[in-house]
């Protein structure tokens, strides 16, 4: 378990000002896990296919990274990331499936709902 001392020095050597917010919101709200993986270097956050996504059984899906476009969803899920390359947006839109960032489901309250990959 990382503290949320800890947690506000790995924030210190964050640039990314959205990236700062999530994982303010995230310890603020008592997702020390999310706000650890979060506050760690980027070269850990997970870059995830579709293709990925799809095998996964699950309806709801957090990404601690970026949701690329290669390969197809087959079935409606909701997931919340960090990015998404303009791709995998619209592949995912297509798919009727739900897209957010992992912020708007911390201010929303619901983000003990998602599976986290990453």
């Amino acid at each position: 378990m990382i503290s949320k001392t800890q947690i506000n020095k790995r924030i210190k050597k964050k640039i990314n000002p959205e990236i700062v917010e999530t994982i303010n919101l995230a310890k603020k709200n008592n997702l020390l896990e999310l706000a650890k993986k979060l506050s760690g270097p980027s070269r850990l956050y997970k870059n995830i296919n579709l293709d990925e996504l799809d095998k996964l059984k699950d309806d709801k899906i957090l990404v601690v990274g970026k949701v690329l476009g290669s390969g197809e969803v087959s079935r409606k899920i909701k997931i919340s990331a960090l990015a998404f390359s303009e791709q995998a947006r619209g592949k995912l839109k297509k798919a009727g499936c739900e897209i957010s960032k992992i912020k708007d489901e911390i201010k929303s309250k619901k983000i003990n709902e998602f599976k986290v990959v990453g």
